[in-house]
């Protein structure tokens, strides 16, 4: 009789956010088409190490196993990635995980992104609306524009670009290029161009775009592909002319 096929992992745990990593391995039995939270699952539903040691539940965070909401970011086998599109069938073994390292690590694979939540209220990543009544249609944007828009709108907060960019750590305080990317998109929108001076001003100021190195990691780790460096390019641009109309007192404009 053959030997059941086995996947091994070696996950980086901790306890609480203040105690010391260590690592604890794994061996699960194999299943075709089997992801990372899959395996998580299975870890979950039998919490036994490679030792044969009962141990605690692993705990990750995740939500909607589409590659959609976001929630599942951990860095597998040293790339930060969404957990729920990784195929064990193409992770070489044994599968190493680790949270994200540019976030405080709350539990094991769980972090607290709270730091890129902050930035987007720092830059106003929103529409901003008078009241809640029926406003009835807004302002329509020309096509063209419109399916760059998109293509920004895209993001889903997983806080991948932010862990693979070299700036973006404990001893910086660069807002990263997500926040970054999202000024773009609102100042694009036709009623969130009203705030488009004060988005721009704020990414001119400390922890903005002049701390990005242009290493470009974030725009190849991007599970949505979206084109951040452009964005960032576009902004540097922007927030040029920006700086010449605050020197010389130009009036208010909203493209």
């Amino acid at each position: 009789m053959s030997e059941q096929k086995t996947v091994r992992f070696i996950i980086t745990r901790q306890d609480t956010a203040d105690s010391a990593p260590y690592n604890e391995e794994f061996e699960i039995a194999y299943r075709p088409n089997m992801n990372v939270i899959s395996a998580l699952m299975e870890i979950r539903r039998n919490p036994v190490n490679a030792k044969g040691e009962k141990t605690t539940p692993i705990t990750w965070d995740m939500n909607c196993l589409e590659e959609v909401c976001g929630a599942c970011s951990m860095n597998i086998n040293g790339k930060p990635r969404q957990s729920c599109t990784a195929l064990v069938d193409q992770l070489e073994q044994p599968i190493r995980l680790a949270p994200m390292s540019t976030f405080p690590v709350t539990r094991d694979l769980q972090v607290d992104r709270s730091r890129m939540f902050d930035s987007l209220k720092r830059v106003k990543a929103w529409v901003p609306i008078d009241g809640t009544y029926d406003l009835g249609p807004g302002p329509r944007m020309p096509e063209r524009k419109r399916q760059w828009a998109y293509e920004l709108s895209k993001c889903m907060t997983c806080g991948v670009c932010l862990e693979a960019c070299p700036n973006v750590n404990s001893k910086s305080n660069f807002i990263g290029p997500q926040p970054l990317s999202q000024v773009r998109l609102f100042n694009a929108h036709p009623t969130g161009a009203m705030n488009r001076d004060e988005r721009l001003e704020t990414i001119m100021g400390d922890g903005g775009l002049a701390n990005c190195g242009n290493s470009q990691n974030c725009v190849q780790s991007c599970p949505k592909g979206i084109p951040l460096t452009t964005s960032i390019a576009a902004l540097n641009r922007e927030a040029t002319m920006q700086s010449f109309r605050s020197f010389f007192g130009s009036d208010h404009a909203v493209d």
